[in-house]
C-alpha cells in the first residue's frame, strides 16, 4: 500500500507496536539487521557536523503514538553523549499532513520550537483543538501568544516550503512506513513494528549509535 494513502490510525500503529509498555531488553547478543532495523540500501545525507552522529525522529503531531512517545523521547535526548544530535523531521504521508509540517518549520524558523513543540502535541491530543489547516494553525499560533501576521507570513514562505519538501524527500530516503520512527547515521531505520516497541526501538538506536561511532562493521550488511 502506497504510504500516502494510510489511515491516521495505520500510519501511527504500523510503528508504534506496543509503545510504552516495559519490555526485556533482547534476547539476542545484539539487534539483527532485517529483523530490529534495517541497513538502507542507498545512504541518506545528514545535516551533523562532522564528527557528530545524527539521530532522525519522524513524527506527525496528529498521531496519538508519536504524542505518547515524546516524554520517553525527551527523557532519552537528555542522556545523549555528546557527539550524537537529534534531529526532528514531520512527515507528510498525505498532502493533508503538510500543513502540520509547515507549523514545525515555522515555529523553528521563529525560536519558538522549543517553547511550543509540546504544547502543539497538548491542543491537538489534549484540547483536541484542530490544527490540521492554515487557518486553524493561526488561530492556534495565535492563542499561544504568536503575532498571527507574522507566523502566516513565514508560514508561507519560501524557506519553510523547502523545509517541507526536504522532509518528505527524506522520509522517502529512509523508506518511513508509519511513525513515531527513528533513522541513525543516514545509514539504519528503526521503529516500534520492528523493533517490537519504542521502548525497544531506541535500545536499537543506541546500539546503532555505537557501531557508527567504532564505523559500522558489525552493523553493515
Amino acid at each position: 500500500m502506497n504510504r500516502r494513502e494510510f489511515s491516521a490510525g495505520t500510519a501511527c500503529v504500523l510503528a508504534a507496536a506496543g509503545l510504552g509498555l516495559p519490555q526485556l531488553a533482547f534476547a539476542q547478543s545484539r539487534p539483527q539487521d532485517g529483523r530490529e532495523y534495517k541497513t538502507l540500501d542507498k545512504r541518506v545525507a545528514v545535516e551533523a557536523p562532522a564528527g557528530k552522529i545524527e539521530v532522525v525522529e519522524f513524527f506527525w503531531y496528529s498521531c496519538p503514538h508519536c504524542n505518547a512517545f515524546e516524554p520517553q523521547l525527551e527523557a532519552w535526548i537528555k542522556r545523549l553523549p555528546q557527539d550524537v544530535v537529534l534531529r526532528r523531521v514531520p512527515v507528510a504521508f498525505r498532502d493533508d499532513f503538510v500543513p502540520q509540517q509547515r507549523l514545525f518549520y515555522t515555529l523553528e524558523a521563529m525560536g519558538k520550537l522549543d517553547e511550543l513543540h509540546r504544547k502543539v502535541f497538548s491542543a491537538i491530543h489534549g484540547d483536541k483543538q484542530p490544527t490540521n489547516k492554515e487557518d486553524t494553525i493561526l488561530a492556534w499560533a495565535e492563542k499561544n501568544g504568536l503575532d498571527r501576521a507574522k507566523f502566516q507570513e513565514v508560514y508561507n514562505s519560501f524557506s519553510v516550503s523547502t523545509k517541507a519538501r526536504r522532509a518528505t524527500q527524506l522520509q522517502e530516503g529512509f523508506q518511513v512506513e508509519g511513525v513515531p520512527a527513528l533513522g541513525i547515521a543516514g545509514r539504519w531505520y528503526t521503529d516500534g513494528s520492528l523493533a517490537g516497541n519504542m521502548t525497544k526501538a531506541l535500545q536499537v538506536t543506541d546500539y546503532l549509535i555505537a557501531e557508527a561511532r567504532k564505523g559500522g562493521t558489525t552493523a553493515s550488511r
